[in-house]
């Protein structure tokens, strides 16, 4: 119970204590000893408890790092290779393909008219005229 065998010193203290203090006022002496032993301890397991929590706030903050580093170096094919099987890779490649072909024009086309239809040239109310 007490650290190599120092019950010796104990006993020689608790009566220095005993002379020092009287037997009518020991009690009350040891309870605030206790009172100011278990102070320390609270204090000494708060310190313990905040030191735990900003060491572990670390540690989440380097796995957020980490995370976000991992999310910006995967891309869209990368995923989608770990996902798709052949034949869904084919089909994403030749439509990747076929846009990256495609460029985008400067004018718009003119609609499509139904067939046999030829773009009118004169104005609307001069064909009904006519």
């Amino acid at each position: 119970m007490f650290p190599e065998g120092r019950i010796f010193e104990f006993m020689i203290l608790g009566a220095v204590a005993l002379i020092v203090v009287g037997p009518k006022d020991l009690p009350i002496l040891m309870r605030k000893v206790g009172q100011f032993v278990a102070r320390m301890r609270a204090m000494a397991a708060e310190f313990r408890a905040s030191f735990d929590e900003i060491a572990r706030q670390s540690e989440l903050d380097e796995l957020r790092r980490e995370v976000q580093a991992m999310r910006a170096t995967v891309t869209l094919p990368t995923m989608s290779s770990m996902v798709m099987g052949p034949e869904a890779k084919a089909a994403y490649n030749d439509i990747k393909s076929g846009l990256a072909e495609t460029e985008p024009k400067a004018e718009l086309e003119q609609p499509a008219l139904p067939f046999g239809e030829t773009p009118a040239t004169e104005e609307p109310t001069a064909k009904a005229a006519s």
